[in-house]
């Protein structure tokens, strides 16, 4: 369905109707599948014949979900996993062996940060942090063992944003496979693979969703890379996404750029209020003119995505201040919703993080978190502002 929009591949591509002419995607609640003599059986587990052999890596209510990802992020292949955190594992256990080097963005997830520094490195990787917006950081990272790059843009929570294509460039001048987080934007706003990307990582259980159901994970790449190296590593390990996930997962899809278009219009209105606001002493969203990289995020991305963070006033105390005043929004380290949710950074989604890596990805006590959902932006404004109020009351 190459030559379709982005909103009817979100809606039609990977389905494949049973005999029983159904409209919507059915789920295959199968763990295992029946073969019609033993030749079949031989030839589907040497691969010498497609089809489905066992739920952990075939499924066909997966296989929809993974072919419909990979034709809005126009990968030639999609594998989906238990989470997000998956996604980011298997991609480096299936890539990456004892000896390897990998140059990571220090703005990414917590824990994605606690994964390499707790357990790859165990295993013998090597890694090296850059400001995911200095690519002559990048390029000084390198070394003769270097094997993949990997970056979050946006950046969470501070919507740091990075240059793809000239990251894509340089990984490539020196062999490098790129992998690029694109939770935050998701298909609908950006395509790092149009950009060079070779892999695209997705936490499914965010925008992909959109309503904070499932959890879910993904890689997007080429037919050889994720096709078959990820793919591997999935069909021996066992990260797999149940077929209800994957179901719920489609069903989000269906919707992806009409909410992506709404959360981004909400989140720049209300990150535009809180920079008027006292107590709010910085606001870090891709869309305002203040955003250092705004062009940047103009060019590369056709909305500036869902999340907001800002800095109050009297750091930890006036933080949690603000959050425990307010009554609308959801107190929740999850995002992607539609319902809009508040967290407090230093103390849930970097809190596995050490003190100085913290820092160095400018994770501040006084930092606060939201994703903006679809309720109406005067009654979000109106509840933050009992937060910010609160701010003004601590000591």
């Amino acid at each position: 369905m190459t030559d379709y929009q982005l909103a009817t591949l979100a809606v039609r591509a990977g389905q494949v109707r049973t005999e029983e002419g159904e409209h919507s995607e059915p789920i295959f609640t199968t763990s295992s599948y029946v073969f019609r003599n033993a030749a079949e059986a031989a030839a589907r587990f040497a691969e010498t014949a497609k089809g489905n052999i066992y739920s952990r890596f075939t499924n066909p209510t997966v296989r929809c979900f993974e072919e419909r990802l990979a034709a809005l992020e126009g990968g030639a292949a999609c594998v989906a996993t238990g989470s997000g955190m998956a996604a980011i594992l298997s991609t480096c256990m299936a890539l990456m062996k004892a000896g390897d080097h990998i140059v990571c963005s220090d703005s990414v997830f917590g824990s994605t940060i606690a994964l390499i520094n707790r357990y790859l490195v165990k295993f013998g990787v090597e890694v090296s942090y850059v400001p995911p917006h200095d690519n002559d950081a990048w390029r000084r990272a390198i070394r003769p063992n270097t094997r993949l790059f990997f970056l979050e843009t946006p950046s969470n929570p501070l919507s740091l944003i990075a240059d793809i294509r000239a990251i894509a460039d340089i990984a490539h001048e020196r062999g490098v496979l790129f992998a690029v987080d694109n939770c935050f934007c998701t298909p609908a706003l950006q395509r790092p693979l149009d950009l060079g990307a070779d892999l695209v990582i997705h936490s499914a259980t965010k925008f992909l969703d959109g309503q904070g159901r499932c959890v879910g994970g993904a890689v997007v790449g080429s037919a050889e890379v994720v096709g078959k190296e990820v793919l591997g590593f999935i069909r021996s390990a066992g990260p797999s996404m149940s077929p209800f996930n994957a179901w719920v997962f489609l069903k989000g899809l269906e919707t992806l750029e009409l909410r992506m278009l709404a959360h981004s219009a909400a989140a720049l209105s209300v990150a535009t209020w809180l920079e008027r606001q006292p107590g709010v002493t910085k606001v870090f969203y891709g869309g305002l003119e203040s955003h250092p990289q705004r062009a940047l995020a103009q060019r590369q991305q056709k909305g500036f995505g869902g999340i907001v963070a800002f800095e109050v006033q009297k750091g930890r105390a006036g933080a949690w201040a603000c959050i425990d005043a307010t009554r609308l929004l959801s107190i929740t380290a999850n995002l992607g919703d539609v319902k809009t949710t508040i967290t407090h950074p230093a103390t849930t989604t970097h809190s596995r993080i050490t003190p100085e890596e913290r820092e160095r990805a400018g994770i501040s006590e006084g930092l606060l978190r939201i994703s903006v959902g679809l309720e109406h932006v005067d009654d979000l404004k109106a509840d933050l502002q009992r937060g910010l109020v609160a701010v003004q009351g601590v000591a």
